[in-house]
């Protein structure tokens, strides 16, 4: 019998131990229904101003979609990317990928405000940064995809992982698939997240050893660039459409350029440099709609990298500092 009474004892720990996970992985679960009921109008503001900042300036769409990226690849999805440095911390807005790089921080600014005035203190600033680039890919002609809600925004943030875990662009295939995989994508999920480059611009500083050192790159292409981006320093800021072709519509543009030669970056051109991936490119050429579906479900695994929930992290009031 004491074996018994140990046995259920132990049973009916393990019924409450498991219980308790549960409740705690089910408070970790993003969910796209999160704000239903304490900031119904949420997604409504957020799509409403998304639209109008791109129709103002088209080129904010890729700007805002990047910030998710660069926010999702640094410790998680977190905010973490929108605060400015503190006495205590040195922001990512200053490490090298995002410095005179990163943009559309006032948009954010604007969208939390909009959004605290109807509920406050309800909607982290993650949460608006994984909408927003839904949104802004909808609103330059991209797919939909169901964002999970619920995140946290982080206390601190990370010059120093800013500056290692984001991907450079004279990465080669190998060392691209190496540092995805890294972070827990396949190559094909590598391929698809790059199609992000269909849209938005890079500096002159970023493309100009592939324009005038590279040899497999269109001659024109190369020749139309080096106007405005010379092997002087004094034009490193000039800007180049990362898709020539349709700069302002989210498309297979990006990939129809590869196939060509003319991607503009070193690190876009290893995707079809008779590689693994070439195969994948050519797909997404012949298959826009794939890459379509690819995208939305890549995105989706993104925004889903380490969120803060739960007791971790706060709301933040501003997004460019903590409460």
């Amino acid at each position: 019998m004491a074996l018994n009474r140990n046995t259920n004892r132990s049973f009916c720990l393990f019924v409450i131990t498991m219980f308790m996970f549960g409740i705690r992985m089910g408070q970790s679960q993003l969910s796209s229904y999160y704000y239903s009921n304490t900031c119904p109008r949420a997604l409504s503001t957020i799509r409403n101003a998304v639209m109008n900042a791109v129709a103002k300036e088209h080129r904010m769409g890729g700007s805002l979609l990047r910030l998710h990226f660069h926010d999702c690849f640094v410790n998680g999805c977190d905010g973490s990317v929108l605060l400015d440095d503190t006495s205590s911390f040195t922001g990512e807005k200053t490490a090298a990928p995002n410095k005179n790089s990163l943009r559309g921080f006032e948009v954010i600014d604007d969208i939390k405000s909009q959004v605290e005035s109807i509920c406050p203190g309800v909607v982290s600033c993650a949460d608006i940064l994984a909408v927003v680039a839904r949104d802004s890919v909808v609103a330059l002609g991209g797919p939909s995809w169901t964002v999970g809600l619920g995140r946290k925004d982080s206390t601190n943030a990370s010059f120093s992982a800013a500056n290692t875990q984001l991907p450079s662009p004279i990465l080669n295939l190998t060392d691209l698939v190496t540092f995805f995989s890294n972070k827990g994508f396949t190559t094909k999920e590598l391929v698809a997240l790059s199609g992000s480059h269909t849209t938005g611009k890079a500096r002159c500083l970023m493309f100009r050893p592939r324009i005038h050192n590279e040899t497999n790159i269109d001659s024109a292409f190369a020749t139309s660039l080096k106007s405005s981006c010379t092997t002087s320093t004094t034009d490193d800021e000039n800007l180049a459409s990362l898709d020539a072709t349709t700069p302002v519509l989210f498309d297979n543009g990006y990939f129809k350029n590869l196939v060509n030669n003319k991607g503009l970056l070193h690190s876009d051109q290893q995707l079809f440099s008779g590689g693994s991936t070439d195969s994948q490119v050519t797909n997404y050429v012949n298959n826009p709609s794939t890459f379509f579906q690819d995208f939305a479900n890549a995105m989706v695994k993104m925004g889903n990298m380490s969120p803060l929930t739960g007791s971790s992290g706060e709301i933040r009031g501003n997004c460019r500092k903590i409460n």
